[in-house]
Order: C-alpha cells, then sequence, then structure tokens
C-alpha cells in the first residue's frame, strides 16, 4: 500500500533563533520594552545601525510596520495635502492607504502579465505627480533603470516598498537602497519575522530627521539617533535641531523586544535568500511543464529573493480558473487567485476608500488568472515536489491529463 505523502505547512515561520532567548529574558526582568529609555544601546537602535550596514545605507529607522515606514516617508518629503502620489495597481491595500493617510492622493498605474509595472501608462501619469511608491510586489521588481531615469529627470522623488524584497538586488544593487528611501516589513509572513514591524533606510539626513520626529522622537529624544561611525559632517544633528518642535508626532516606533527578536534573524538573511531563490526557480521549472502554469521570467538585473511563487493559468476561462483553484486546495495546497475572491487587499477594485477608483483593464485581466502559492525557504525538496505536483495534477483535474506526444 502507498502511503500518502501531506502536503506541507506553509504558513508556519521560521523558529526565533535561540541567540534572542537570553535578550528577550533580560527585557523581560528588566521591563525596559521602551526604545529611548537606555541611554544608549538600546536593542531598536542597536537592530538600525546593524540594518543600516546591511543595507549599506547611512540611516536607518525602525517603526512599528513597513506601513508605517511608508506613511513617514511621505510625511517626510514634506508634500503638500492633495500631492498626487503614483503607485502600482497590483499591490497590498496598506500602500494606497499609507497615501490617504499622509494626506495625499493614490494615482493608480496599469501592471502587465509579469506583475511589474506597465512603464508606458506609468511614463503617461507622471507630470501629473509629486511623488512615485514603487511596490516591488510579491518581490518582482519592475525596470528600475526606466522608472528612475524617469523621475530623476523630474526631481519626482522615488520611495521603495521593499516590504517583500529583503535581499534582491538589481544590477548588484539592494533593492530599496535605489530610490530615495527604501521601507522594509517584518511581520510574521516576511522573511525577517517579528510579528509586526518595519524599517524604513535613506542616505537623506534631512529626510531621516524628519521621519525620526514624527514617529515619536518627543522633546530630546532624538539625540539617541546616531550618525554612523566615521560620518562626521553633522548633517544629522543639524536637521534634528532645525526640525525640533515643528512636526507632529504620530508615535509609530519599535519596541526593544521587538528589535531583540529581530536582531538575530538579520544572520540569517543570507541563507534564507540562497534558499528561497533555489526553492522558487525549482518550482517554476516544474509548473513550467505544464501548458497551463506559467511562471513569468524575472528581468535580466534581478536577482530576487521570493519566500512565494506567483503564476499564470494559461488557456482557461473563468470556471475552469475557479475549478484550479478548487482542485488545488482539494489536494492540500491552497492557492490563492488574486482577483476572484470579493475581499482580496490586493484586487484594486476593493479599495473603495479611494474616491474616484479608476479602472485598470490590463491589471484587473492579470488578477483575474493569477495565482499565488506561499513557498517559505526553509522548504525542502521533497515539499517542493508534492506542492508542484499538486498544482500541475490541479491544473490536470480541470484541462485534462496531458497526452505524450505521438499518442
Amino acid at each position: 500500500m502507498k502511503t500518502m505523502t501531506l502536503p506541507p505547512n506553509v504558513y508556519d515561520a521560521e523558529p526565533i533563533p535561540e541567540s534572542a532567548r537570553a535578550e528577550v529574558e533580560r527585557l523581560l526582568q528588566s521591563g525596559d520594552l521602551f526604545r529611548y529609555t537606555a541611554p544608549e544601546d538600546a536593542p531598536v537602535s542597536l537592530l538600525e545601525s546593524e540594518f543600516a550596514a546591511m543595507m549599506g545605507t547611512k540611516y536607518a529607522l525602525a517603526v512599528s510596520s513597513c506601513s508605517a515606514a511608508l506613511f513617514l516617508s511621505l510625511k517626510a518629503l514634506g508634500l503638500p495635502r492633495d500631492a498626487r502620489v503614483l503607485i502600482p495597481g497590483f499591490t497590498f491595500a496598506a500602500v494606497p492607504s499609507s497615501v490617504v493617510h499622509a494626506d495625499c492622493v493614490p494615482v493608480l498605474c496599469e501592471v502587465g502579465e509579469n506583475y511589474r509595472i506597465d512603464i508606458a501608462d506609468f511614463t503617461a501619469k507622471l507630470d501629473s505627480v509629486q511623488a512615485v511608491i514603487i511596490s516591488h510586489m510579491r518581490g518582482h521588481t519592475s525596470d528600475m533603470d526606466a522608472i528612475m531615469d524617469l523621475c530623476d529627470a523630474r526631481n519626482i522623488p522615488v520611495i521603495e516598498d521593499a516590504a517583500h524584497s529583503l535581499g534582491t538586488t538589481w544590477h548588484g544593487k539592494k533593492i530599496g537602497t535605489v530610490g530615495r528611501v527604501g521601507c522594509f516589513s517584518f511581520q510574521s509572513y516576511k522573511l525577517v519575522n517579528a510579528g509586526e514591524g518595519g524599517i524604513l533606510i535613506t542616505d537623506d539626513a534631512d529626510l531621516v530627521a524628519r521621519a525620526v520626529i514624527m514617529s515619536g522622537a518627543y522633546e530630546h529624544n532624538w539625540q539617541k539617533h546616531k550618525a554612523p561611525a566615521g560620518d562626521n559632517t553633522g548633517a544629522l544633528a543639524l536637521a534634528f535641531e532645525r526640525w525640533q518642535n515643528k512636526l507632529p508626532l504620530y508615535n509609530l516606533r519599535l519596541s526593544n523586544l521587538s528589535a531583540a527578536i529581530i536582531r538575530p534573524q538579520l544572520a540569517e538573511v543570507p541563507r534564507r535568500v540562497r534558499d528561497g531563490r533555489a526553492n522558487h526557480d525549482y518550482v517554476a521549472g516544474l509548473l513550467n511543464r505544464s501548458p497551463w502554469l506559467q511562471v513569468p521570467e524575472k528581468l535580466g538585473p534581478e536577482d530576487r529573493a521570493p519566500d512565494s511563487i506567483q503564476f499564470n493559468l494559461e488557456g482557461m476561462d473563468n470556471d475552469q480558473i475557479l475549478a484550479f483553484q478548487a482542485a488545488a486546495n482539494a489536494r492540500g495546497i491552497k492557492v490563492q487567485v488574486f482577483g476572484q475572491s470579493s475581499d482580496n487587499a490586493r484586487a484594486f477594485w476593493n479599495w473603495q476608500f479611494i474616491e474616484d477608483l479608476p479602472e485598470l483593464p490590463r491589471t484587473r485581466a492579470m488578477l483575474m488568472s493569477a495565482c499565488d502559492v506561499r513557498l517559505p525557504p526553509r522548504l525542502k525538496r521533497d515539499e517542493l515536489d508534492v506542492i508542484a505536483g499538486a498544482l500541475t495534477g490541479a491544473a490536470e483535474d480541470v484541462m485534462g491529463p496531458l497526452r505524450a506526444y505521438g499518442t
């Protein structure tokens, strides 16, 4: 009797490294969870220094979420009320929400079948906006060469929403360092897990000083944010002095307990990136053998750090797409077809808090057949085979078995 192989659990995160335990216990014993209590070297401050060093930037600010980082980035740019901010039509609802929260207006542009920004539509809308957020949605990098050339020529600042892209590079340059500011997530389903949390990085002293104050560095707590070692320009201190008491406080700070959980995971990032990329590419190769499943190719300059896989359903009508989703779920692999659920927060037509929500026909068409499956780096080859087999098998359940050549 053949033993049935159970599908892997793709939702549990990796255990927090054992090295975090001592620091967490110390914090619990001291009760010292507020980032500004310690005179120096609080866990949040150390995290900021270590993350900035890892990314090769001057400054980092750890906050309560990536959404908070995006919001603070917009506010720190000093945009006027009702400034128009161009975002991709394929992203998570938190991105347009951060724009609205910052008293700005989201402007949506088309996204193609490869999940990346349609440069023609982006270009057509660019002259009507004051800032851009590029969401590297699910880790897919848009053409950053074209985007930066277009935006630099117009002096339009670019914020990178790199929530899914820690460890991805573009021409060898780390994603999150291409634009004016990069924002990352530490939510549980991301590469580094604190349950909740986020961080922004930049080389702009004035921008980070404004963001630090607005994040909740009241009175003189900004003095505990230091310039990187060897930076003797004094630009950061001057910026803090310039903005103290002139900005509202939104209280979006990260706690020391979260930082203590995050810090030991930074050493795991290269391994998670390597394994996540290998897992993705292996499964992509298996899925692309099916005539009904297609994983778009990455762009040439991009080296991704994926923890999930996206693929398009080809040659299926809407009923067959729904049947495929049900068949995969029946085989134990949860497939999310972005546009096929009534409340998916990644389908732009569900962002009904946006006034005059536009229609994006290319993006809508893509979302109606684009599938999403979690693929964490911790999975092993036999587990990947089960996932790929369930997906290709579900397609055959709906479309009929593949016939060998000549039969």
